[in-house]
This record gives C-alpha cells, sequence and structure tokens, in this order.
C-alpha cells in the first residue's frame, strides 16, 4: 500500500489550472459498446455511434448517428444523418440523409430528404422523400419496398 510519508518530496502535482495532456486521446462520438443494451430514451447532443442494442427511441437531432455492424436496434430514430451497417428495426426520421451500407438492413419507415442504399442492404418498409415545411398538407405518400 503506498505510504503519503514515503512519497518523494517536492511538488509533483500539476496545478489544477494545467492544460489537459495533449498525447491524451479525447473522444468526439458518443459510443455505446457492442456489450450493452439499453432500454429507453437515448438523446445524445453530440454524435453517435452503436455497437450495442438499444431498445426505444433514439434523439440525436442535430448530429449524425451510425448503426455499426452488430448493433440491434429496435427503436425509433431521429437524427441530422444516419449510416445503418447494422439492423434497425423502427422509424428513421433524419434532417439531410439516410445510407444504408451493405450490412445494413432496415425493417421500418424511412423519412429523409436523400437515401442512398448499398448492393447487398436491405429495407423492407416505405421511404418518404418529400421536403415539407410546417403546416403544409400531408397527402398520401409514395409506397417503396426495395431488397438490394
Amino acid at each position: 500500500m503506498w505510504n503519503r510519508d514515503q512519497a518523494p518530496k517536492g511538488n509533483t502535482q500539476q496545478p489544477a489550472t494545467s492544460t489537459p495532456d495533449p498525447g491524451r486521446e479525447r473522444r468526439v462520438v458518443a459510443w455505446v459498446g457492442k456489450s450493452v443494451v439499453f432500454k429507453g430514451d437515448l438523446t445524445s447532443s453530440e454524435d453517435m455511434t452503436i455497437d450495442g442494442r438499444v431498445e426505444g427511441s433514439i434523439e440525436v437531432r442535430d448530429h449524425s448517428l451510425t448503426i455499426g455492424p452488430d448493433a440491434d436496434i429496435r427503436a425509433g430514430i431521429i437524427a441530422r444523418a444516419v449510416t445503418v451497417l447494422g439492423k434497425v428495426t423502427g422509424t428513421i426520421t433524419a434532417r439531410d440523409m439516410v445510407e444504408i451500407q451493405e450490412t445494413g438492413t432496415v425493417e421500418g419507415d424511412i423519412i429523409a430528404p436523400r437515401l442512398a442504399i448499398a448492393d447487398g442492404a436491405l429495407l423492407r418498409g416505405s421511404v418518404d422523400t418529400e421536403a415539407r415545411t410546417a403546416g403544409q398538407a400531408k397527402g398520401p405518400r409514395p409506397q417503396a419496398t426495395a431488397t438490394v
């Protein structure tokens, strides 16, 4: 056990006002690991990557969301941009774009102005790419089912 009396002489502690160590890693994206199971409402104010399982809702309105290849999502999603490499069951609403990679599967509706689907991706549900302004009447939506 460490004994304070045996500590080296002199001030070895850095002052509290020191800047962070430049060699230290800083995450720019929130991450949910593949061993994590989350049930409930997940909200983030930064970009997010999910590799685990989420049941409920995911909201990252002004940021991008990446669904990793091992992810199993059973939730409604709201984000600026969504990239799917794993499995999503639920509605995806994106302000900019939804991209489904070759390993991605989406079972649910997609509402986004742009949609990209790679060869091998799977989509079961409706797609709405029409941009709507607040207060605009909502008519019947075009339906699409795609297996690529």
